[in-house]
């Protein structure tokens, strides 16, 4: 069974590389804009003085949530999948 499991890391380690955000954690801003072409940003917000957060999104669903300092960098701190916009209620 351990080999199983083993071969099958293996063998979907490869494909999990071709992502182009598959290798990234902390670039500078500019590259992570790069790397982020055909997302949009659904969502920011501070997160203290230093700190933005931001949620972008794809047509495919995929998400990405993106944190920003003010040193210029930027990181990946979470990815999933079949993000679904909410329509807040009526106030």
């Amino acid at each position: 069974m351990r080999v199983r499991i083993a071969l099958f890391l293996c063998l979907a380690t490869p494909a999990m590389a071709l992502d182009p955000i598959a290798e990234v954690v902390c670039v500078p801003r500019a590259e992570l804009l790069t790397r982020m072409r055909g997302a949009d940003v659904a969502g920011a917000g501070l997160r203290d003085t230093d700190a933005v957060l931001e949620v972008w999104t794809r047509p495919s669903g995929d998400w990405t949530l993106v944190q920003s300092y003010a040193n210029g960098n930027a990181c990946i701190l979470a990815m999933g999948e079949a993000w679904e916009a909410m329509i807040p209620p009526p106030a």
